[in-house]
């Protein structure tokens, strides 16, 4: 049996693969550890492990009632984005890969277009146009748009699965007389498994992360998601930095872990759109 030979190639992308996992994972890491230290021995040693590890700044976070309604707020504004991005962009997708009709290949374009508009050039007449239909201060304001912002990658990544399933499939199931609906429900989307999760972990990490966009049109605290919380806090406890690590380490966590959960699938979505 043949050997594989050795080359300098594979030593090389290991070593520049673990250099950027470690420059991805280093500061996650520290603000993780960061909230079980105290503030004068972030002072002291910045980077140094907690000596003796505390679990104060965890507890005191979790036991304030902004931050669950904070959590609540992500979550419901994380969770809306991702069924409506996932419930439209398999309907538009769906279209542009089973169906033939005029224009078919420009409105797909029009789509992708959407990749090349930043959501920050937009977001004073976006916040203008929410404001006149009377949608600022409601989950609506950040839902809606989000999901407008990521429908381009969504039918990006879906449309290659959507087409690569085998025309045959859906004459054989139209003969035992399933309709197209029935098609798209018991078979379509089950093959395409792999790219919903990948669009439903984008959406909800992206959806749970924002910033700007809650900034601008929630005012009412009360409907601010962890994000905006973060910042509340830090501006409240400048001088807790150990408090702001383990603040910013909850609001993390579970974008954080809901992405490693679904790494495989993820994989293997953008894998499919790739080879589509």
């Amino acid at each position: 049996m043949s050997r594989r030979p050795i080359t300098w190639a594979s030593p090389v992308t290991y070593a520049l693969a673990l250099a950027v996992a470690a420059v991805s994972i280093a500061p996650v890491v520290y603000v993780i550890v960061g909230g079980f230290r105290t503030t004068p021995q972030i002072v002291a040693d910045p980077a140094g492990l907690p000596d003796p590890w505390v679990f104060d700044n965890y507890k005191r976070v979790l036991t304030q009632s902004d931050f669950w309604g904070q959590a609540f707020n992500s979550a419901v504004v994380a969770v809306g984005t991702t069924l409506l991005v996932l419930v439209l962009g398999v309907c538009a997708a769906y279209v542009l890969a089973r169906y033939t009709f005029r224009g078919r290949e420009a409105l797909f374009t029009f789509f992708t277009l959407g990749l090349l508009f930043p959501a920050g050039a937009a977001i004073l007449p976006l916040y203008l146009m929410l404001r006149d239909l009377n949608l600022t201060n409601s989950y609506w304001a950040v839902i809606l748009p989000q999901v407008a912002f990521s429908l381009p990658i969504t039918i990006v990544i879906l449309r290659p699965f959507l087409t690569a399933i085998p025309r045959e499939l859906e004459d054989a199931a139209a003969i035992d007389g399933t309709g197209r609906l029935g098609f798209l429900w018991r078979i379509t989307l089950p093959l395409s498994k792999p790219a919903l999760v990948t669009v439903g972990v984008l959406a909800f990490v992206a959806s749970w992360n924002a910033f700007l966009l809650p900034l601008l049109v929630l005012s009412d605290v009360n409907l601010h998601t962890l994000p905006l919380g973060v910042q509340n806090f830090s501006s409240q406890y400048t001088s807790d930095t150990a408090g702001i690590l383990a603040f910013t380490s909850l609001a993390m966590l579970p974008a954080l872990l809901f992405f490693t959960f679904a790494e495989k699938q993820i994989v293997g979505g953008l894998q499919g759109a790739v080879k589509g």
